[in-house]
């Protein structure tokens, strides 16, 4: 019998991916699904559907808000691709 490593939660894997891409200096990543069960996009577990991202980075400096908002949509793609319905984005 192999010890897999059990895949992170949706949370942690955004929490990953945007500290590598975005080197934040600030970051915070909740995730509001159970708070959406029933509601469409929600999945059964309650976990992994409905994101809010709370981000402060260097790399927004010159950015407009739209530009901000964009930059952190594209870096997180593939997880929207993959089942994440919402994303809220607070940028700080």
């Amino acid at each position: 019998m192999t010890n897999l490593p059990l895949p992170l939660p949706l949370s942690e894997q955004i929490h990953a991916r945007l500290t590598e891409r975005l080197q934040p200096t600030a970051l915070k990543v909740i995730d509001e699904s159970a708070a959406h069960a029933g509601h469409v996009g929600a999945n059964d577990s309650g976990q992994g559907t409905h994101m809010r991202v709370c981000v402060a980075s260097p790399l927004f400096t010159s950015l407009s808000r739209v530009q901000r908002h964009r930059l952190v949509y594209d870096e997180l793609q593939d997880f929207i691709d993959q089942g994440l319905h919402a994303l809220a984005i607070e940028l700080i």
